[in-house]
Parts: structure tokens; sequence; C-alpha cells
């Protein structure tokens, strides 16, 4: 099955490029037609027309993770912490200003090609469901503010409620530096520009493997690319598909459900515009409205993959669509008598740091990858193709000197201690969340959650 935002993208453009046929020559080879491979063709060619680009995408561009997202437009301002921690308050303070301003260029981008992405620039609420949350922020808040970013607002409880539609939020803040957006649009929109650019593209042409020799070769089933430079833009498919990348991420699902069209009721729940909503939970809930009067909600940490394999389930209807309806009526009763139109779930890639890593392959310099984000990957994809456009380019700059260019910071237990600790953790953390519904927290709970991650060398906070 298509995940809703894709097969309604596809209503408005089913185009289809066709897969690549026979030995082809080309400057730069991507793998992958997502939004880090879009981008990345896209900033490449801005900076140097001349390219020769070609894309493989195995499937259609967009039916990964970049066209089953929940459309969350959001930055790094939340992690500030784990930033300073891994590389120093100066770059964390620059990809926290680079990752607001990827919203802004996004924005920009959509309106200067036409691209009908249903992007609203309304911001995002991160709010607390139980009292254990309420000021979770609070310290964030103030060391950005003594940087000086002025990310976040914090909002009287009534205004929260207003906002967000739903009395269940007891507090929180806002931030105006992020959007929501149709994923399947805009993933779709941007592959039209590359095309219109010159970039080639061959879509449903899945790489069966390639030479690492200078030329690479890339094969699949039907054809060759030969290319001085190749990169590697598979996101959750790279632990699957090389081993040297197998423990550096988690494969964990994020699932969704949206409702049929109900705009009267979106207007009386207060629900009147794109602000995403994120409440403080380690798994967090998140929900936002649609153009058309839908409300999507999601969550994350639900299924986990063994070995980094994607399994049959990705391609599925949410096996949690049951619980994600009742969270959905839980914070909207109003919305029991509306229908579900579908649900949907996908990979995610989990790094240990909880960011996107890049890098070059080991005796491979002109093969660079990038993957990783964690979740959080609409508006960080758009830097992800800075950084490898930058690397493609062999450019001197911010983004090739980042430390998020020295490959995976660290590494996942090995099967089957992975597996089983993350079905462990898992569990845990629905403990620690019912525990806050009921203005608890079990010291056990967070001591098992800290040994893992000790072991698993993935702390996220500072």
């Amino acid at each position: 099955m298509r995940p809703f935002w894709i097969e309604q993208a596809l209503f408005n453009d089913g185009e289809l490029s066709p897969a690549l046929q026979g030995s082809q020559r080309a400057d730069v080879c991507i793998v992958g037609g997502g939004f880090t491979g879009l981008w990345t063709a896209i900033q490449a060619k801005r900076q140097d027309p001349s390219l020769d680009i070609v894309i493989l995408e195995s499937d259609l561009c967009g039916a990964g993770a970049s066209g089953r997202n929940g459309g969350c437009l959001l930055t790094w301002s939340a992690k500030f912490f784990t930033l300073r921690r891994l590389f120093g308050e100066a770059e964390a303070i620059r990809l926290v200003k680079a990752s607001e301003a990827a919203v802004a260029h996004i924005a920009e981008f959509c309106r200067a090609h036409d691209i009908d992405a249903e992007l609203r620039m309304d911001g995002t609420l991160y709010t607390a469901t139980s009292q254990a949350q309420i000021g979770v922020l609070d310290p964030v808040m103030r060391a950005l503010e003594e940087c000086g970013i002025h990310s976040y607002f914090p909002l009287p409880p009534d205004e929260v409620v207003r906002r967000s539609g739903s009395a269940r939020n007891l507090a929180g803040v806002y931030s105006p530096a992020a959007a929501t957006v149709h994923p399947g649009k805009l993933v779709r929109g941007l592959r039209r520009v590359a095309l219109a650019m010159g970039v080639r593209i061959h879509e449903r042409s899945p790489m069966l493997d390639f030479s690492t020799g200078n030329p690479a070769v890339v094969r699949t089933p039907c054809g060759t690319v030969e290319a001085k430079k190749v990169v590697l833009a598979m996101n959750a498919w790279m632990a699957s598909t090389f081993a040297q990348f197998e423990r550096t991420i988690a494969i964990v699902s994020s699932d969704m459900v949206i409702t049929e069209k109900c705009p009267e009721l979106l207007r009386e729940i207060g629900l009147i515009d794109g602000v995403s909503v994120l409440d403080s939970r380690t798994f967090v809930y998140y929900y936002r409205s649609t153009v058309d009067g839908r409300i999507m909600l999601g969550k994350g940490g639900n299924t986990f993959a063994r070995g980094g394999r994607i399994a049959p389930v990705f391609d599925q209807r949410s096996p949690y669509e049951a619980q994600l309806t009742q969270a959905l009526h839980s914070f909207f009763p109003a919305l029991r008598d509306t229908p579900i139109t579908a649900s949907w779930n996908g990979p995610s890639d989990r790094s240990v740091t909880g960011f996107p890593f890049f890098g070059r392959l080991d005796g491979a310099p002109h093969i660079s990858y990038g993957f990783g984000y964690s979740g959080n990957g609409v508006g960080p994809s758009y830097m992800g193709g800075q950084i490898l456009s930058s690397m493609l380019l062999d450019l001197d700059n911010a983004w090739t000197r980042s430390p998020l260019t020295q490959g995976p910071l660290g590494r996942f237990p090995p099967e089957p201690v992975r597996y089983a600790g993350s079905i462990v953790v898992r569990n845990a953390i629905r403990r620690k969340e019912r525990a806050e519904d009921e203005n608890r927290r079990p010291w056990f709970v967070d001591t098992m959650l800290s040994k893992f991650a000790n072991a698993a060398g993935k702390a996220d906070k500072a």
C-alpha cells in the first residue's frame, strides 16, 4: 500500500521517470530519490549547473521516509544541550541557527518554484500533558537565550489549550521557527524541479551493487551508471545494504493515523492554522491539521526492526492504529465519531546521537553518504543537501568542516542484544510514560533507561 501523503500527491503528479536501461555515464550518481538525494542534487546543480547528475530510486521518489512522515518541519533547537555536548558551543549555535534557517529556505524554495506543498509557517508547540512534564524545556530555553537565540516563548496555560485545541495540554512553549507541510507534495515537487534543472531521474531502479573503483559503477536490474562520484542517500535502507553501517542506526517505526475531512469540527476545537503540537514524552505524540480539514496524529517508537532490516510491516497499515485512534480521541473527544481515513507507518533511522551523520566510505573518498535523521528529517534534510553537495564539490566551508561529516559517532550493541534491549527500553519507556500520566516517576525505570543508554552510548540529554 502507498502511504496517505504519496497516494494524494500522485493524484496530481502521477508521472513516473523511466527505469534505468543500458549503460550510462555521469559526473554524479545519487542513490535514493527522497529529500536527501533530491536536495543534494538541486543544491549541487545550483552551484555548478554543468554537473551531470543521475538519481537512482528503487521505487518512486518519496516512497520511503520522505513521503510517509508527519509533515512537521522542525529544527534542532530543542536538542541544543546534546549538540553542545557533542560538538561544542560554537558549532551547536551554528547548527541550531542553520536548522531554523532551513525552514525559511524551504518555504522560499517552494514559493520560487511554485511547489504547492501546503506549507504553513505557523510554528510549533511543545506541550506537557502531565505535571511531571511541565518545565522540561525551561533549561534549554534559558541556554538558548544566553546564546542570543530566541527560539521559544512560554505561553499561559489557557493560550496553550486554545492554540493546541486540546485541554490535555497543561502547559507549553511556542516556537515560530517551524512549519507543517504535505510531505508527499513537497518531495514530488522537488523531483519536478530537479528534472527541470537537468537532473536525470530513474525510478523503479534499485541499486543491486556497485564497485568502489574510480569511476564507480552502480548496477541496477536493467542497467549501469558509471560515475566520478556517488552519493548514498538511502537513509533507513543503509543498514541492511551495507554491513559496516548495520550497528550505526536502529530502525524503529513512526506510526500515524489521519481522519476524514472535518473542517467545521476543527474550527470548533480551535485548530485553525498549521501549528504542529508535540508533547514531552520520550516517544512523543505529535499532531497537526491539514489544509483540507483533516487531523493527523502520530507516535514514534513502536515497531523495532531486527538487524536493521526493513520488515514488511513498514509497508502496511499501522498495527498500532487502534492505540493511535484512542490517543486521538483522548486529545479530541469531539472527533470520536469522525472516521479514520488511513493509517500507515514507516522506518525511521535512529542514530546513536539522535542526529544524522555524513562521511566518505573508507578507501573510496569519491563515495559519500548521509543518513540517521532519527525521526526529524523534513527540515534537516535540507541541511543534509548542503553538506553532501559541499562534499561533492570539494568545497572548504562550514559544512565540510563540521563534525557532522566525521561519520557515525558511536554504535549500538550487536544483535541479538540490540533488539532485545530495544524491546526492554521501549517497555520501560511506556511504563515511565504511564507513570508520568499518573504524576509519579518510578526510579527503577529511569535507572534501567540510563544503564541501557550508557551501554549503547546513546544518552540524549545534557
